[in-house]
């Protein structure tokens, strides 16, 4: 590992793409959708994936964050907070009339987040316990649709047991 303090946002491949397809239902044309995704802590993914392994810290290679921003301080004026997801907005006009990117074409609704704020893997409200990472994991291996409720809900539970 190179810090003990490196974190990164978690997402498998088939939540990747259930969200992609979701948001051609909600696009209007030249947003950029980010997940709310649960983030993880480099040592706990270390410690489900090789349990037997001892943990060395080797340094921060050049040009290596410690932490994934997805929603940059800088854009907090473009973006937009909906109940699953974030949305930054185009900063160019791409059509004729203004669009309105505060209700998608869903119909969900979206508000403008603070001033300042940032989409942060290290400050991400919620980290997936070594548990949880197993059972993440285990998942992504069948291609199954599942949601961080599902998994919060103790739904998986036993894919956890004795993989951490």
């Amino acid at each position: 590992m190179t810090d003990a303090r490196m974190t990164r946002f978690w997402i498998t491949l088939q939540q990747g793409v259930d969200f992609v397809l979701k948001n051609f239902e909600r696009m209007r044309g030249g947003e950029i959708f980010v997940p709310k995704i649960p983030s993880v802590r480099i040592t706990d993914l270390a410690t489900v994936m090789a349990p037997h392994l001892e943990q060395e810290i080797v340094g921060i290679r050049p040009g290596e964050k410690l932490h994934e921003v997805m929603c940059p301080a800088d854009d907090s004026h473009l973006t937009l907070e909906f109940d699953d997801h974030y949305v930054l907005l185009p900063s160019i006009n791409f059509h004729e009339q203004v669009q309105s990117y505060n209700m998608n074409l869903l119909g969900e609704a979206g508000f403008p987040v603070k001033e300042g704020f940032e989409y942060n893997s290290g400050t991400n409200p919620r980290f997936l316990t070594p548990p949880e990472i197993a059972i993440y994991n285990s998942l992504s291996r069948t291609n199954q649709s599942f949601t961080l409720e599902d998994v919060e809900n103790g739904k998986f539970e036993d894919l956890s047991r004795g993989l951490v």
